[in-house]
């Protein structure tokens, strides 16, 4: 006889104003009553520009892992000296994309980075045929207007004190430095 069982756990989230209780009217033909709202909200492509769009987050490994194999962008990224694994890129966008707001950067229709809102931290990566083009310049400028959307009092981004062109392009943002490879952007 088997000691385990298997289980689904539901977490949900109660929206209150006041004292009341958001709550949805069901009536199907499987279930009518009061219920709390259930689903997730779908995130929106940003279009910053007749060039650039940046497009929520999907797999897409195929053409993700390629930027991930450049071991100076691996380098500039994450200060490492190896390319990713596939199971690596797959942590890595399952934890941002449910963690934060994780977008492709689209470019003339061709996806050539990705950037993501985690909490009050930005991070970005543009692949080597396509930096120096202000894509990385201007995808940052719209997730800096995502923040203030979302009511955040500040933005951070990690740069390593090697990663002299990065440095240049969020200090031109308003980015300062605050400690040891942090930068940080006061919003008002």
């Amino acid at each position: 006889m088997s000691r385990t069982e298997n289980v689904t756990l539901t977490n949900m989230c109660m929206i209150y104003s006041g004292t009341k209780v958001l709550v949805q009217e069901k009536t199907d033909d499987d279930y009518s009553g009061i219920t709390f709202p259930g689903g997730h909200v779908e995130m929106e492509p940003r279009h910053i520009d007749n060039e650039l769009t940046l497009i929520p987050y999907y797999e897409n490994y195929e053409v993700t892992l390629e930027w991930y194999q450049d071991l100076d962008l691996c380098k500039q990224v994450d200060n490492i000296d190896y390319p990713y694994t596939l199971d690596r890129l797959k942590r890595m966008y399952t934890y941002l994309s449910t963690h934060g707001d994780c977008f492709y950067i689209e470019y003339k229709s061709k996806l050539v980075g990705d950037i993501t809102l985690k909490d009050d931290e930005i991070s970005i990566i543009i692949c080597k045929e396509y930096q120096n083009r202000h894509i990385g310049r201007r995808c940052v400028q719209n997730i800096i207007e995502l923040a203030t959307e979302k009511g955040l009092t500040q933005v951070r981004a990690e740069i390593y004190s090697f990663n002299l062109q990065s440095q240049k392009m969020f200090i031109s943002l308003g980015f300062v430095p605050f400690k040891e490879n942090w930068y940080v952007l006061e919003l008002v």
